[in-house]
C-alpha cells in the first residue's frame, strides 16, 4: 500500500509539473499569437511581452520590430495619401474656376446672340419653337445647366461661403427637389464649420456620394443624414429605407472615391443593412490641424 501511495503520488506530482511547464512554455507563445492577430488588423501600439525561453523572447521582440515599421509605413501611406487627395482638391478647384471663367463669357455670348437673331428676348419667348434661334438658345440653357452641375461636381463653392452645415441642407434640399417623393431630414452639429478644408470637403463629398445613390437606385421614401462630432472624432451616417445594396455590390468610382478620402484622414467607411435600413457610415479622426482657429 505504501508503494502503491507513494508511486501514485509521484505521478500525480509529476503530471502537476508537466502541467505547469507545458502551461508556462504555451503562454508566451499564445501572447505572441494574440500579438501577430492585433497587428493582421493594423494594430501596431500593442507590445508583445517578452516571457518564455530565449528563441521564443527573441520572435517577440521581432514581432515588435516588425510592428514599429509597419506603423511607420502606415503613417506615411496615409500621409501620402491625404497629400493625393489635397492635390486633387486643388486640380478639380484650379479646373472649375478656368472652365468657369471660359465658358462664363462664351454662353452669354451665344445667348446673346440668339436673342439678337430674333430681335428681342421678348420676340424669342414668342417665336416659333422650330426657329433656329429657339434652338440655339435651348442649347445654351443646356449647356449652362450642364457646367453648372459639373462645377458643382469639381469644387462646391458655396461650401466655403455657406459653411458645411448649410451646405448639406442645400444639397438635401436640391434632392427633394429632384425626387419630391422622397422624405429627407437631416442633423448636422454646427461645430463642423469650424473644421478645416481638407475634412469639410471629404465631409461634403460623402455625404453628396450617399444621397446621389439613394436618388439614383435606392427606390427609398425616406432619406436622413446625421453629422456629429464627438470624441476627437467625426461620424457621418447617411440612412434611407430603400431596397438596399445587392450581394454582389462592386465598388464604383464614387464609392471608391469615399472610401479612398476616408482612408486618407485615418477613417473608415462602411456599407450596411440594419433594421430594414441601408447605412452609410463614415468615421472620421480629427487631428491638431483638422480644427481651424
Amino acid at each position: 500500500m505504501a508503494i502503491v501511495l507513494s508511486g501514485s503520488a509521484l505521478l500525480v506530482l509529476a503530471a502537476i509539473n508537466a502541467y505547469l511547464t507545458t502551461t508556462l512554455a504555451l503562454q508566451p507563445l499564445e501572447q505572441l499569437g494574440a500579438g501577430l492577430a492585433r497587428m493582421q488588423v493594423g494594430d501596431y501600439d500593442s507590445t508583445i511581452p517578452l516571457l518564455g525561453p530565449p528563441e521564443t523572447r527573441k520572435t517577440c521582440e521581432e514581432a515588435n520590430q516588425l510592428a514599429r515599421k509597419l506603423k511607420r509605413l502606415a503613417q506615411d501611406n496615409r500621409g501620402m495619401l491625404r497629400k493625393i487627395v489635397s492635390l486633387q482638391d486643388d486640380e478639380r478647384r484650379e479646373l472649375a474656376r478656368e472652365l468657369h471663367d471660359e465658358l462664363g463669357p462664351l454662353l452669354f455670348a451665344i445667348r446673346a446672340n440668339a436673342i439678337a437673331l430674333s430681335g428681342s428676348a421678348t420676340d424669342v419667348a414668342a417665336a416659333d419653337p422650330e426657329a433656329p434661334s429657339s434652338h440655339l438658345l435651348e442649347a445654351a440653357e443646356a449647356v449652362q445647366h450642364a457646367s453648372r452641375r459639373i462645377l458643382e461636381g469639381l469644387s462646391p463653392l458655396h461650401l466655403e461661403e455657406l459653411g458645411l452645415e448649410k451646405s448639406i441642407q442645400t444639397l438635401l434640399q436640391n434632392a427633394q427637389s429632384a425626387l419630391p417623393t422622397v422624405a429627407a431630414t437631416s442633423r448636422v452639429d454646427p461645430r463642423l464649420d469650424s473644421l478645416d478644408r481638407l475634412l469639410s470637403q471629404t465631409i461634403y463629398r460623402v455625404v453628396q456620394e450617399a444621397v446621389t445613390n439613394v436618388i439614383r437606385h435606392a427606390q427609398a421614401t425616406t432619406l436622413n443624414v446625421v453629422a456629429t462630432m464627438r470624441d476627437e472624432a467625426v461620424t457621418i451616417e447617411v440612412s434611407d429605407n430603400g431596397i438596399g445594396f445587392p450581394d454582389n455590390i462592386s465598388l464604383g468610382r464614387g464609392l471608391t472615391g469615399m472610401s479612398d478620402r476616408s482612408r486618407a484622414l485615418d477613417g473608415k467607411l462602411d456599407l450596411l443593412r440594419e433594421q430594414g435600413r441601408t447605412l452609410v457610415r463614415c468615421w472620421l479622426p480629427l487631428s491638431a490641424q483638422s480644427c481651424q482657429t
